[in-house]
């Protein structure tokens, strides 16, 4: 267990390394000899990129189940809720994953400092917490993440074709 990390309960660290020729094997480094900062980005990079595969299941699946919806049971109200409620399903992920690309970037710039100190590495939610804005700041980084193009496009399209088909089934 290292000193200053107690809640790191293993000794050691294992990092794939892969050569030029692609065939990986397992390299085992003790932890002293891991930096926490470099870990500390390995892990939320790969969590960032989690992140974004589950967003793009959750568009996938907004617009596998609006399909589904319109050919079995096509309720217009119905369907906007379910591509609604997914579009805001997203915007959590994102802002989820927008805290981890903040730690990321500043772990990032802790480590082109000559000197880096151990006490700056695994503050991801010490750092939030204290940048934290209350339920409003909250809500408005949904919303700011809701509205973000990449995220709004397949909710806005789908609920655009919701509107004219219920302007159409009205005349």
């Amino acid at each position: 267990m290292h000193a200053n990390y107690p809640y790191l309960d293993a000794d050691r660290v294992s990092v794939k390394i892969s050569l030029l020729d692609q065939r990986p094997w397992i390299k085992t480094m003790t932890f002293r000899q891991t930096q926490p900062l470099s870990l500390e980005w390995k892990i939320l990079q790969n969590n960032y990129e989690q992140y974004e595969k589950s967003t793009l299941l959750i568009k996938l699946t907004s617009i596998i189940l609006y399909a589904i919806g319109r050919m079995l049971a096509p309720n217009v109200f119905l369907l906007s809720a379910i591509v609604f409620f997914l579009w805001i399903q997203e915007s959590i992920f994102r802002t989820y994953q927008s805290r981890l690309g903040t730690r990321i970037l500043h772990i990032e710039e802790l480590l082109r400092q000559p000197i880096q100190a151990e006490g700056n590495a695994f503050q991801l939610h010490s750092e939030w917490l204290a940048k934290r804005k209350g339920f409003a700041g909250l809500m408005s980084e949904y919303a700011a993440n809701a509205a973000r193009p990449t995220v709004a496009f397949p909710y806005l399209a789908l609920l655009l074709i919701d509107l004219m088909s219920y302007s159409i089934m009205l005349r």
